[in-house]
């Protein structure tokens, strides 16, 4: 017996030793092409037009066609337009509009419509499936409600939304499986308004959400700290469904996952597609839903329990946002174009790029993922298969580890028992495996097998 135990103590440590990865990434050669393909020049061209509509404010001019956000939101329609015709008609265009009437207890102060541009790229095996990214149409100055003064937005948030009008450039060139959104949301700086109507849209029309990934000023590498950085990046996530139940919430204290919610797998997953594919950027995993404080467009679709996440830079100068345009003591105010660093914006869209193409690739993550084991010397996993999976990877990793640490491939299962893994000592998950190689976001088991 003490024999039999040693030989899987031995046979468990060599096991581990080999297997020390975190999820990984097929070397498929277009997700290079797509890097490539991603161009600092006509990121240029793309800010330097939405910071030139003079303000995005929400509730600027919306009937000249050269200032305010109505020339902004109809100019993005035209590209996204011109991108579908360049691929023969690969892009749905929409625009989404809701009144959202005066309140005096919110930044809406007289009855606003709030519009979204999107378009959608079709997956061509399951449509209804959709990897998302959105950047901000909206601007604002010192005043949140001055929506006359100049207020170009030049880095937040004409950045992220020229990073997905260009990211709709490369990736239409490609087919997908699962359908691609490239959003930009109005009203932002007025409370996170169109976040929340095209959550809510995607919720009634169910759309099944693999994770959005929200864009708020991806140009800056300059920060009011004095760094300078133009490869590391931060990516926020909440730590779990803000929908979870009383009685999930009280299941984690027994049983762990306060810091594996879906859009926290998200966030992993955007770090390992960048590491994978871009090693020499810093992805760096931000364990809260925001900056302190702090809001974006990825919040309302938390809300509405989508996985989400915030893709930002990693040192803000906030000399340069939300700043009416001035010189004061020699400082310079403003959110202004001189503050954009393109070749970064471009490296910013790439990884985003490789993300949404990864996502949009895979297939649907394993569902009703259980775990158990208690007292025994080996962890079991059972999960419910999914459409499209031709295999799943059971992962694992210490409790302490922000990233997946081990794995293992076993086939087209849906259970499996990790012999001398004990179950106490890590935390689990699953995913599932495309014929292409391509994984889906890790599913955090939501149940437990009782034994």
């Amino acid at each position: 017996m003490h024999l039999k135990a040693l030989i899987i103590s031995l046979f468990t440590l060599l096991f581990i030793s080999h297997q020390i990865r975190s999820q990984e990434m097929p070397d498929d050669p277009k997700m290079y092409d797509i890097i490539e393909s991603v161009s600092s020049s006509r990121l240029e061209t793309d800010i330097r037009k939405l910071a030139g509509f003079g303000t995005r404010h929400t509730m600027s001019d919306t009937v000249s066609s050269s200032r305010g956000i109505g020339a902004a939101r109809r100019w993005i329609k035209s590209e996204f337009e011109k991108i579908s015709k360049e691929c023969g008609g690969c892009l749905e265009v929409y625009e989404q509009r809701t009144l959202v009437e005066a309140d005096p207890e919110t930044r809406i102060y007289e009855d606003t419509y709030v519009v979204n541009v999107y378009a959608i790229q079709r997956g061509n095996e399951t449509p209804n499936r959709y990897a998302i990214m959105s950047g901000d149409i909206d601007s604002r100055a010192s005043d949140v409600k001055n929506y006359t003064i100049d207020a170009p937005g030049a880095n937040d948030n004409a950045t992220g939304m020229a990073g997905a009008i260009e990211a709709a450039r490369v990736l239409s060139k490609y087919k997908f499986k699962s359908s691609i959104v490239y959003a930009g949301l109005s009203g932002e700086e007025q409370g996170l308004y169109g976040g929340k109507h095209l959550a809510e849209k995607a919720k009634d029309e169910e759309w099944e959400i693999i994770g959005i990934l929200n864009n708020d000023m991806i140009g800056n590498i300059e920060g009011v700290d004095g760094v300078i950085d133009n490869r590391s990046f931060r990516i926020f996530s909440e730590p779990y469904n803000s929908l979870s139940s009383e009685r999930s919430l009280m299941l984690k204290r027994f049983y762990g996952g306060e810091n594996d919610g879906e859009s926290r797998q998200l966030a992993r997953y955007v770090y390992q597609a960048t590491k994978a594919y871009m090693p020499e950027m810093n992805p760096i995993l931000i364990y809260r839903l925001d900056r302190f404080g702090r809001g974006g467009h990825h919040r309302p679709f938390n809300e509405a329990g989508f996985a989400g996440v915030r893709i930002m830079e990693a040192h803000e100068n906030y000399n340069r946002q939300h700043q009416d345009i001035r010189t004061e003591n020699g400082v310079e105010y403003g959110d202004v174009i001189e503050g954009v660093n393109f070749d970064y914006c471009r490296k910013m869209t790439a990884v985003n790029s490789i993300t949404l193409a990864a996502m949009a690739s895979g297939p649907a993550s394993p569902v009703e993922v259980k775990v158990g084991g208690i007292v025994q010397p080996s962890a079991k996993l059972s999960w419910t298969k999914v459409k499209g999976a031709i295999g799943y990877k059971i992962y694992w990793r210490n409790t302490t580890s922000p990233l997946w640490q081990y794995s293992r491939y076993i086939g087209d299962v849906d259970a499996h028992t990790l012999e001398g893994i004990v179950i106490d000592n890590y935390l689990f998950g699953v995913a599932s495996v495309g014929d292409d190689g391509f994984e889906s976001v890790i599913t955090y088991p939501s149940g437990v097998i009782r034994d």
